[in-house]
C-alpha cells in the first residue's frame, strides 16, 4: 500500500515574516509523504485559508513545489484566492503553480485601429 498524500494548509497571513517558517513547514511535508519502501506521496498545499499575503508566499510556494519534485512526488495546490492567482500570472509562475488568473472578463481587450 502507498503512501497517503502529505499536505500543508497554509495560514491566513503568508508574508516575509512568515516564510522561512513556511518554507520549513513544505520541507517536513515532503519528508512526512514518505512511505518505507521509498514511495512518495503527492504534496497537497490548501490555500484557502490564505487571505493576507506578499510576494513572499509565491517564493514559498515554488520551493515546495521544487522540493516535492526532485522527491519524486506530485504537487498540487488547492483553494488559491483569485488574488493570489493574479499576483502569480504577474509574475509569470501561474502555470508552474497550476494556477490560472480569473477572468474577469472574457471578452478581449481591443485598440481601435487609426
Amino acid at each position: 500500500m502507498g503512501p497517503t498524500m502529505s499536505s500543508l494548509q497554509l495560514p491566513a497571513t503568508a508574508t516575509l515574516a512568515e516564510a522561512s517558517t513556511l518554507a520549513r513547514s513544505a520541507e517536513q511535508a515532503v519528508m512526512q509523504g514518505v512511505a518505507p519502501g521509498g514511495e512518495r506521496a503527492p504534496l497537497a498545499i490548501d490555500a484557502s485559508a490564505l487571505h493576507s499575503f506578499d510576494t513572499s508566499v509565491l517564493a514559498v510556494l515554488l520551493h515546495a513545489r521544487r522540493l516535492a519534485l526532485g522527491a519524486g512526488c506530485a504537487f498540487e495546490l488547492g483553494g488559491a484566492p483569485d488574488k493570489l492567482a493574479q499576483l502569480a500570472a504577474l509574475y509569470g509562475v501561474a502555470e508552474l503553480l497550476g494556477l490560472t488568473p480569473p477572468s474577469a472578463n472574457s471578452t478581449p481587450v481591443r485598440s481601435a485601429a487609426a
